[in-house]
């Protein structure tokens, strides 16, 4: 028998403890009604949905500002950067398993941070993944425009058509297509990595290996230290994406398998992909001459003289920026369905077409996406730079919310005696503290990092707006508490 001081109930795998009645609310708050969404999606399209979230641009065209930036040294920037989204993936495992009624990566926050965390998390993810949209709409209709005649902005539509339709059928469509447009990425970097190792090692080259290179031009790190920890921030948000996972498993068949493969084998192949990719870029070419806004990867070929490199990097880079675009849409529309059950976006989002699938949050994200590319044909340039600022360290806010909420979760556990976690964050807390004092060195670095501080202002203004919106919301629902008439009450004689 359990006295009062040390009462747990164990409700579907969530422990409340009575003595802890602010913790139970907020945990109570994050848990949605009975899913209505479909469960289609199979374990192998969550392993390549977390794949594709991750492994996109970022790494085929965007790495190459961060290597001008840091020279040969960008690969401790990867590294760190790598091992730093790894922590957060493994923190946001356990509070998957430990709460496994809490179907939306934002709604974490709201479980141990309360309501004001969760709206704020959930807008702030939500209009992070929208600009995305017509961020990666532009980008795959400019490459799309290279090989045929017509105007980008028509391109542009017909890919936003395109994605809508895949998006409206079901879940297990999204699934499908994101399975086949990682399979093409994994395939194209393992093809990369056998080829460039083969000529790093001097078994291909005419002149030997090319590990000079790494020393040759400048030295190891032309730049200093200090360029080499303000690439981690640039580096950090081409490796996050892996959360995508945590949205998805809502609509898998073994949502537990899929977490665990997640946070394991699944992120340690992509940061191997990350990590080996770059180092083996920076051997095989002369740091100087990587061009910022160029694939990288393309130079290396041509490096290596491999025939047809630009064509075949350029299909590989529309199949990692349509991949991007099949997630955006998913993602916000099953983040808008989430916060729409809470009370935290209109209710009519809520309703499911005959596929089981938000259509009216689906159709959001094509409208905003439609605009982006029509705006785009009169003001091209400026458009790009304020979506890109826009976007900016929202993810980063998103990410420390999200560790703090997992530290006070699992502070709670333990103040209630309730047995560990099945899958449980690396010498807790040491290692917690260690991705939250991470990910705000990272903030640090932007604000010294002339090409970044401006994102870091911008998003700044976001959070602040995100934040003033919830406590409208708030005194909102409270004045409406009050001019609610109250039942009456009824004696009995």
């Amino acid at each position: 028998m359990l006295d009062s001081y040390g009462a747990v109930r164990r409700d579907r795998s969530i422990f409340f403890l009575k003595q802890d009645t602010s913790m139970q609310a907020k945990v109570e708050a994050a848990v949605a009604p009975p899913t209505t969404l479909s469960r289609s999606l199979k374990p192998r399209h969550v392993s390549m949905i977390a794949i594709g979230g991750i492994i996109g641009a970022g790494l085929f065209v965007g790495s190459s500002a961060s290597i001008a930036a840091a020279g040969p040294a960008v690969v401790i920037s990867y590294v760190v950067a790598g091992l730093l989204a790894l922590l957060v993936m493994r923190m946001l495992g356990e509070m998957a398993v430990t709460l496994p009624q809490v179907r939306s990566f934002t709604e974490f926050t709201r479980a141990g941070l309360g309501n004001g965390a969760g709206f704020v998390a959930g807008w702030l993810y939500w209009y992070f993944w929208v600009i995305v949209v017509p961020l990666e709409g532009i980008a795959g209709a400019n490459l799309l425009h290279e090989w045929l005649p017509l105007p980008p902005w028509e391109l542009g539509l017909g890919l936003m058509a395109l994605m809508t339709a895949v998006n409206l059928t079901s879940a297990r469509s999204y699934g499908e297509f994101e399975f086949w447009f990682a399979s093409i990425k994994v395939a194209a970097i393992l093809a990369f990595i056998v080829v460039t190792t083969s000529y790093a090692m001097g078994w291909i080259s005419p002149a030997g290996n090319t590990f000079g290179n790494l020393a040759n031009h400048g030295g190891f790190a032309p730049h200093g230290a200090l360029a080499v920890a303000a690439a981690v921030a640039t580096v950090f948000f081409s490796i996050t994406g892996g959360e995508i996972t945590l949205v998805a498993v809502a609509e898998s068949q073994e949502p537990a398998r899929a977490i665990a493969k997640m946070t394991g084998s699944v992120m340690s192949r992509i940061l191997f992909f990350y990590v080996v990719s770059i180092f083996l870029i920076v051997s095989v070419l002369p740091w100087d001459r990587v061009q910022p806004g160029k694939s990288p990867f393309t130079d290396a070929l041509r490096q290596i003289h491999v025939p047809g490199a630009a064509p075949v990097m350029s299909v590989i880079i529309l199949t990692a920026v349509l991949s991007c675009l099949n997630s955006a849409f998913y993602i916000c529309s099953r983040v808008l369905f989430v916060m729409a059950e809470h009370g935290d976006a209109p209710r009519w989002l809520v309703k499911l077409n005959r596929g089981r699938v938000p259509a009216r949050s689906v159709l959001i994200g094509t409208a905003a996406g439609a605009l982006g590319v029509l705006i785009n044909i009169l003001a091209p340039t400026t458009l790009f730079a304020f979506l890109v600022n826009a976007s900016g360290a929202l993810m980063l806010f998103v990410y420390l919310m999200t560790a703090v909420a997992q530290i006070r979760l699992r502070r709670a556990r333990e103040r209630a005696c309730a047995p560990a976690p099945a899958l449980q964050m690396w010498l807790f807390p040491w290692l917690s503290y260690v991705a939250v004092a991470g990910m705000l060195a990272v903030l640090i670095a932007m604000v010294f990092t002339p090409a970044l501080a401006s994102q870091l202002y911008v998003s700044l203004v976001t959070l602040l707006v995100a934040a003033g919106a919830y406590l409208l919301v708030r005194r909102a629902r409270r004045r409406k508490a009050r001019t609610m008439p109250r039942p009456r009450s009824t004696s009995f004689a």
